[in-house]
């Protein structure tokens, strides 16, 4: 199995973010004015914090959480900014703030810049779907289709005339996604084989289209839709799946190849249905990308399910911006940032976002990256 130190070299297949733009136009007609969010754990800031009802916070609520930006836990998963905040930063915009809780109890008039309605756990299926299945959900009324009745619900009190809400949902951007994730990490969990997790693609696909749609029809311009990341290069997934049969692993990066290969089936389905293309890059990290660098499992993976990052005995490694991988299931900063940066000025979005609407600051921030 291959090595996760020294340089380790990434193709963007490897994060294998597949975004398309929805717009009307070749490129988004000004600057945005307002982003909305919809997601998981991936793009998360803090609204799951705030509804879980639990008697110990998760563990993305505890240190080192949030150590590199924000110095201390926000309810990110991720020692820092997630892709929404850095492309908030880079647009010029204000983070976006969480749909509940927190700070927020201004209302709709802390919602004028946007709001983040992802939720971590969230599928892009229902609840009925799963309790069919009879597949165990631990988070409820948190799905795609839920996260679009809140938007649907806030909406009157962002804009009062239907010509008011077409130009601001005009200049608003909306990143919907990653979806998909949770079902079929869900559905793997319970038992279920290969082929019927297989099976479910076209009904996770519909579902993340479905919403697309009825974004557009209310009005909306501009959609980013994320296809799924490789759990196969996942540390928490590696640990989980450990095998000592080493065909089971890519001999390049060390992955777990029929994984990533259920990731690429469930994107190339998604990515039809979008009718969108998606490119490669290289990417380089020294410590590597299969390692946690917050965990208290053993070295490869640095991950333990039962001590997840911010509960003892688990610690962070020096410098995480030197890892891929956060706290098992995530990423870092460092490499949120690097996917923002290929997005917002790489070859990765059809059409292209306006770069004239592009800051500077987040590059200043980490010119080894640039």
């Amino acid at each position: 199995m291959a090595s996760s130190s020294s340089h380790f070299f990434i193709k963007h297949a490897f994060f294998h973010i597949l975004l398309t733009l929805t717009i009307s136009t070749p490129y988004a007609i000004g600057c945005y004015t307002a982003i909305f969010g919809f997601g998981d754990s991936l793009t998360d800031t803090g609204n799951s914090v705030h509804l879980s009802n639990s008697t110990e916070p998760p563990h993305y609520a505890l240190p080192p959480n949030g150590e590199t930006y924000f110095h201390h836990p926000t309810g990110r998963s991720c020692d820092g900014r997630l892709i929404i905040d850095f492309i908030a930063q880079n647009l010029g915009l204000p983070l976006v703030p969480p749909y509940f809780g927190g700070s927020n109890a201004g209302g709709a008039a802390d919602f004028e810049n946007g709001v983040n309605f992802a939720v971590v756990g969230a599928p892009a299926l229902d609840d009925s779907f799963f309790e069919e299945k009879g597949i165990p959900n631990s988070y409820i009324n948190i799905s795609l289709r839920c996260q679009l009745s809140w938007f649907k619900d806030l909406l009157p009190s962002l804009c009062f005339t239907s010509s008011d809400c077409s130009k601001f949902l005009q200049n608003s951007l909306f990143i919907l996604g990653e979806f998909g994730g949770n079902d079929y990490t869900r559905s793997f969990s319970a038992g279920k084989s290969l082929e019927e997790v297989e099976s479910y693609v076209p009904l996770v696909v519909d579902a993340i289209a479905s919403a697309t749609n009825e974004l557009i029809e209310l009005g909306v311009e501009t959609i980013m839709v994320p296809g799924l990341l490789p759990p196969g290069c996942s540390a928490a997934v590696l640990t989980t799946y450990r095998t000592s049969d080493m065909e089971a692993y890519d001999p390049t990066t060390g992955c777990l190849t029929w994984l990533n290969k259920f990731a690429e089936y469930h994107n190339e389905h998604l990515q039809i249905e979008l009718n969108r293309n998606s490119r490669t890059t290289s990417l380089c990290f020294t410590k590597g990308a299969l390692t946690a660098c917050c965990g208290a499992g053993e070295l490869p993976y640095h991950f333990n399910s039962s001590a997840p990052c911010g509960y003892p005995p688990s610690f962070a490694f020096d410098d995480p911006f030197l890892y891929v991988n956060w706290d098992g299931p995530h990423l870092t900063e460092a490499a949120y940032r690097l996917i923002t940066k290929s997005l917002l000025e790489g070859p990765y979005t059809i059409p292209h976002i306006n770069t004239s609407c592009v800051s500077t600051i987040v590059s200043a921030e980490y010119p080894n990256f640039g």
